[in-house]
């Protein structure tokens, strides 16, 4: 029996229980996303290989599914994979001619566990170089766009999982967020993207952790609920991941209204006008579901953290340098400087960024006990032409290339979850530009992930596909 025309807008949920009923089979789902992807994804560029074992994976989830045997929700379920995340069987570049043959033999460990789970891996998507942007363009893949207009960009450096989810090529995808590179990409297309606690997937087996352990592994989503599906079938301890077994047991919302602190801005930083207004509308708006919510700025400073922060790139790419010997031949020249840069810190200079970066996560930890959650924008700016690396200006005032980034960084620096949902539509600066997403950013406790899904879950609207993706 085929697939139903619309399945692409069929929530995870409804997708399982039909598979599980018999009503269609895992392989036509599988072809229906395939087809979605052939007419689609040329202009997008959001897929940059296809797993050529999708349609074996999927016959094997048939048989599970008539014989009662499905593995798990996951089960028969078209999941992409981010291509700085390794698939046995898959190409795993990382967007640079230094890794442009590298096809590893083994998954690494939450791609294991997705397999596992019954997922098909359907492709992997394309990504900056070496995951360390906040747009989506590389040497060999090229640039990716926005399925709500094509002229700009997704984000980064999940830019290739976004704009496959958002236009309906997959259901959902595995990512990685070092920066804000779920959320704030899942912001620019209308999705939900959850980034865990430090620990909370654990990780093994990957490429070299380029920020240490501020990177981690989560999911993106048209929904939270479906976001939550992947989450649970890969969230849990692992002997191989020693973090994983230091966080502290998930526990209920509480019964009081929780304590939400709105932070709308990080002066001296600019913000978006219309981004600072949709999201301010929707923070206020969790006040009505029954939260105390507070306007106010950050109870702690994180100035110093980003500044100590922003180094670890260069000294991951420095590291990198030095196990790989292609690495100043192949790498983008900006990512040799980098290299370089980071090579000149020394161990005193190295083990005071990852003091620096303790203290503050200390710090964090104490400011929560008197806060449940922490909402605020994900983004500073609406998306900006797919060519270029960052905005030149936002709010009328000249930014760097992080100026997009301040509502992010510094929670991978202290390693608390945090999810995007999206609030609302805003205009960007021009006066005839399309109507464009925006996100909404919630910060919980450290190992709060179960707190931040449950209230994102209540509070975010209904999935809103991109126009011209039907």
């Amino acid at each position: 029996m085929n697939a139903p025309h619309d399945l692409h807008r069929w929530p995870v949920a409804a997708i399982a229980a039909a598979l599980r009923d018999g009503r269609f089979s895992a392989r036509a789902a599988l072809e229906h996303w395939q087809q979605r992807i052939a007419r689609l994804n040329p202009a997008l560029n959001a897929f940059i290989a296809l797993a050529p074992d999708a349609e074996r994976a999927a016959d094997d989830s048939d048989r599970r599914l008539r014989a009662g045997q499905a593995r798990g929700p996951l089960e028969g379920i078209p999941v992409a994979v981010k291509d700085n995340l390794l698939a046995a069987g898959l190409p795993a570049t990382w967007g640079s001619r230094l890794y442009a043959d590298h096809v590893p033999a083994q998954d690494e460990l939450p791609v294991a566990r997705l397999r596992a789970a019954g997922a098909i891996l359907i492709g992997k998507t394309n990504v900056p170089e070496f995951t360390l942007q906040g747009y989506t363009a590389n040497p060999l893949f090229g640039v990716t766009r926005n399925p709500w207009d094509l002229a700009l960009t997704p984000g980064g450096s999940s830019g290739g999982a976004v704009a496959a989810v958002a236009a309906g090529l997959v259901p959902l995808a595995l990512c990685t967020d070092g920066g804000g590179s779920i959320r704030r990409p899942a912001a620019y297309t209308g999705l939900a993207g959850f980034k865990p606690s430090i620990g909370r997937i654990p990780r093994h087996g990957g490429f070299p952790a380029l920020l240490h352990d501020c990177e981690v592994v989560g999911p993106i989503a048209r929904t939270v609920a479906d976001a939550r599906l992947l989450y649970d079938a890969l969230a849990g301890p692992h002997a191989l991941d020693p973090a994983s077994g230091l966080l502290p047991p998930a526990t209920d919302l509480p019964a009081r209204p929780l304590r939400i602190l709105y932070v709308g801005s990080l002066p001296p930083h600019p913000v978006d006008p219309g981004i600072a207004a949709a999201c301010r509308q929707a923070a206020l708006a969790l006040a009505r579901l029954g939260h105390d919510v507070v306007e106010g700025s950050l109870p702690f400073d994180i100035e110093a953290v980003n500044a100590a922060w922003s180094k670890l790139g260069g000294i991951g790419l420095a590291r990198l340098a030095r196990r790989e010997p292609g690495f100043e031949r192949l790498a983008s020249p900006d990512f040799v400087a980098m290299a370089r840069a980071g090579d000149t810190l020394s161990a005193a200079d190295r083990d005071e960024i990852h003091a620096q970066i303790q203290a503050f996560r200390h710090t964090v930890r104490a400011a929560f006990a008197a806060i449940d959650l922490i909402a605020m924008p994900c983004c500073a700016a609406p998306p900006w032409p797919a060519e270029h690396p960052w905005p030149g200006t936002i709010a009328g005032q000249p930014v760097g290339p992080r100026g997009h980034a301040v509502f992010t960084g510094w929670v991978n620096a202290c390693g608390h979850p945090a999810i995007s949902i999206p609030v609302a539509a805003t205009r960007s600066g021009a006066a005839l530009a399309p109507s464009l997403p925006v996100g909404l950013q919630l910060i919980g406790d450290f190992g709060g992930d179960a707190c931040v899904l449950d209230v994102a879950a209540g509070s975010a609207p209904p999935w809103s596909p991109p126009p011209e993706t039907a």
